[in-house]
């Protein structure tokens, strides 16, 4: 059932590593955040499948990294583009698309651009336009970036985005973990970075046509709370879902994130 496989595609604009896993009738793709800049989705099918394993029955799920190599100042736009082209070769439509964080950016630009490939989308943790709190954050891990603190990144990610019971698991963590998974070069992860600065897709989101859930966390510190709320009502007939006291990696602390992603896509 768990039907894994890691694969790459040689697109005429690069290479892109991809994975599918389960064995449904629908189709389901996942759009993970900025820390793909990081660490890509390449030989990670059978953990995806292990960690998403309640969606394996009803639907073959894919999970889509960013080009292997990006150039500067690359759009979250352009990158809609690049899983468009990645679609197109795989020969996917009216999928179920959910994008997290920065893949939450590049969902909204398929859905508007590509209409035909999304039949569902979910937003979860993500924003339609940069605010202060997101342009602190960036800031702050493109300096770390920069100096090539990879340490110092993961640390800073988890203060923001867990609660306080997740972050005394995840502080013993990355304290015992130190620089394991550090990246040859920041270069992606800065371009990704940067992306999410200078995303807006506001003004175009009333474009957006399929029937969409928008999930947030009111303690998000990373996008913020409201930035969901905007979103919802920014989308015709969105839903909105909010959970209380869980931030920006409630997709990995509510036990029942998944469950209603999967309720929403079938």
């Amino acid at each position: 059932m768990l039907n894994t496989k890691n694969g790459r595609l040689h697109l005429p604009a690069g290479d892109t590593d991809y994975i599918r896993f389960g064995s449904g009738q629908k189709t389901l793709i996942l759009l993970p955040g900025v820390g793909d800049g990081l660490k890509t989705v390449k030989g990670m099918a059978l953990p995806f499948a292990l960690m998403y394993r309640g969606l394996v029955k009803d639907f073959t799920v894919y999970a889509f990294s960013r080009r292997a190599q990006l150039p500067p100042h690359f759009t979250t736009r352009q990158m809609a583009e690049d899983l468009n082209a990645a679609m197109e070769a795989l020969g996917l439509r009216d999928t179920a698309v959910v994008g997290v964080s920065q893949g939450g950016m590049i969902a909204q630009w398929l859905a508007l651009d590509h209409p035909d490939k999304v039949r569902k989308l979910v937003l979860t943790v993500t924003l339609s336009r940069p605010n202060d709190t997101v342009k602190d954050v960036i800031a702050r891990w493109t300096a770390m970036a920069e100096r090539g603190d990879y340490g110092a990144i993961m640390r800073d990610t988890a203060e923001r985005s867990y609660s306080e019971k997740r972050l005394r698991a995840a502080r013993i963590e990355y304290a015992l973990l130190g620089n394991v998974g550090k990246p040859k070069s920041f270069a992606r992860f800065l371009t990704q970075a940067e992306s999410c600065v200078t995303h807006d897709a506001y003004d175009a989101l009333p474009g957006i046509t399929c029937p969409t859930l928008v999930i947030g966390g009111t303690d998000d510190r990373i996008v913020t709370g409201l930035a969901s709320r905007e979103l919802a009502e920014r989308i015709p007939g969105a839903q909105l879902y909010l959970y209380e006291g869980l931030g920006h990696g409630l997709y990995e602390e509510a036990p029942d994130w998944l469950g209603r992603v999967a309720d929403f896509c079938r």
